[in-house]
């Protein structure tokens, strides 16, 4: 068995960690490129989502390098996330290929299932083989998303353009040749000290809040590396979504039927009171908690067509007229391209400086007139 899977972010790094620990062969797909694309669009549904497209080229690049298993996540709501396993299997096998794809359903309370899927990923290695590959993935999810933060919120000050980025990269490989939960800990503390060596904070930057769909915020070549990008503008970056709170709250919290409800979820109440299918509440909850934490604007970001986030971006208006706060959404597919996504970045950048700048001038304009 050669198992494979579709690329999200880091999510390999601490997957391949745990799959080969429990004794299983890795193919991983190579980073997504143009070819990815190219692979995906040809062999997909027109109207299919661009996650789709891509995790169907990520699998055609693993075939192509000797896997046989796919391991897939479930999903259930009003999304098309929860039927992309099974077209997915459909497309590949009336291309001619003869694999068998695990899907990992949603626990929903009962940790048994997820346990049972694992058993007939894993067979049923012992207890303590169990324990060492979760326990070391998991902190390699942790270390990966802490050095993501730290990228993000110092970018905007770096002495030297791309020296941050170029930090996160050897810190992430650091990470994924560690051995230990030690060794992660120490790629960890070695790469969080290092970017903010390269910071010097001269003033406090703008700051942009990212929300929206999942794998087009946490996949750095579905969304043309926005964060990177505006951080080079001198943009501080947070995004609402990161790899290891989803798995907390969606798979081990779910499983153990503690899931409650989140501060989003609260926020966006007032604006859309019921679920409407992958994280669409969620980025109208997470745009009023950047208001009310005094960000700058929001960013939303995800896949054209994609329904929940088409739903959160018919109700963003009202949230950033209410709250004051500037709302922009970016929607990708094949056909996006750098230059416009660019150059709708740097308008967006532009116009909060010269709201910031307003509100200095007002503000200054207020003390003088207390001052008379």
């Amino acid at each position: 068995m050669k198992v494979t899977f579709p690329r999200m972010g880091y999510l390999d790094i601490p997957l391949r960690s745990i799959l080969q620990d429990l004794g299983l062969t890795v193919v991983t797909p190579p980073p997504c490129t143009a070819r990815t694309v190219a692979l995906g669009t040809r062999h997909s549904p027109e109207f299919a989502c661009y996650p789709f497209k891509l995790n169907i080229g990520n699998y055609l690049e693993a075939f192509a390098q000797g896997a046989d298993t796919i391991l897939m996540a479930g999903g259930s709501g009003p999304c098309r996330f929860g039927y992309y396993a099974q077209v997915q299997r459909e497309i590949l096998t009336d291309l001619g290929y003869q694999f068998e794809m695990l899907v990992l359903e949603p626990p929903r309370g009962q940790i048994d299932v997820l346990l049972r899927q694992l058993a007939k990923l894993t067979g049923h290695p012992d207890l303590r083989t169990v324990w060492r590959a979760f326990r070391l993935g998991w902190e390699k999810i942790n270390a990966l998303d802490a050095l993501e933060r730290k990228a993000m919120a110092t970018r905007a000050y770096e002495m030297q353009r791309g020296a941050v980025t170029r930090l996160l990269a050897k810190a992430v490989k650091e990470v994924d040749a560690a051995a230990s939960v030690l060794e992660t800990r120490l790629a960890r503390r070695r790469g969080e000290e290092a970017m903010a060596a390269m910071a010097k904070k001269r003033r406090q930057a703008l700051r942009i809040g990212i929300v929206g769909e999942i794998y087009t915020v946490l996949e750095p070549f579905a969304n043309m590396r926005v964060a990177e990008r505006l951080g080079e503008m001198g943009v501080e970056v947070e995004r609402a979504l990161f790899l290891g709170d989803w798995i907390r709250t969606n798979l081990f919290l779910d499983a153990l039927g503690l899931r409650r409800e989140r501060p989003e979820v609260r926020a966006a109440r007032p604006f859309v009171n019921h679920f409407v299918g992958g994280e669409g509440r969620e980025s109208v909850g997470n745009t009023v908690l950047y208001s009310k934490r005094g960000f700058d604007g929001v960013l939303q970001l995800g896949p054209l067509t994609c329904m929940p986030e088409i739903v959160a971006e018919g109700i963003l208006p009202r949230v950033s007229r209410e709250l004051g706060i500037p709302c922009m959404t970016l929607m990708f597919d094949e056909h996006a391209g750098e230059a416009g996504i660019l150059t709708r970045l740097e308008a967006f950048v532009e116009l909060m400086e010269r709201r910031r700048r307003a509100k200095g001038e007002r503000s200054e304009g207020g003390k003088m007139l207390s001052g008379n």
